[in-house]
């Protein structure tokens, strides 16, 4: 008798696994791709700059929530200085969020994700 066309090693294809077990699968890696960005999505970064004189907080979405200055760094003469250790010191927090969201997406290992 002629055996019929399909995949090879019958309705399982993918080694095995079949399709619904894939889409239970894909399903469930969904899920918990959602819940870690919204975890991500939740959490303050903070990083410092000039020794404490400057604090930023951003949220995990990269938005910035908090900007905090000593007085003593303002220093009118030199406001330049000023703004490049804001500028250092927002860099740094957006970094810290670019950096926990590679470790925690990571675990995915979806190429393309990041």
């Amino acid at each position: 008798m002629a055996r019929r066309g399909g995949f090879p090693g019958g309705m399982g294809g993918f080694g095995g696994m079949n399709l619904n077990n894939l889409m239970k699968e894909a399903k469930k890696m969904q899920a918990d791709l959602e819940k870690t960005q919204t975890e991500i999505a939740a959490k303050e970064f903070e990083s410092t700059a000039g020794g404490g004189a400057i604090t930023v907080k951003v949220s995990g979405k990269k938005v910035i929530k908090e900007i905090k200055l000593n007085k003593d760094i303002v220093d009118p003469d030199d406001v330049e200085m000023l703004q490049d250790l804001i500028i250092t010191c927002v860099n740094d927090a957006l970094s810290k969020v670019d950096s926990a969201t590679e470790q925690q997406m990571g675990k995915f290992n979806i190429p393309g994700i990041m």
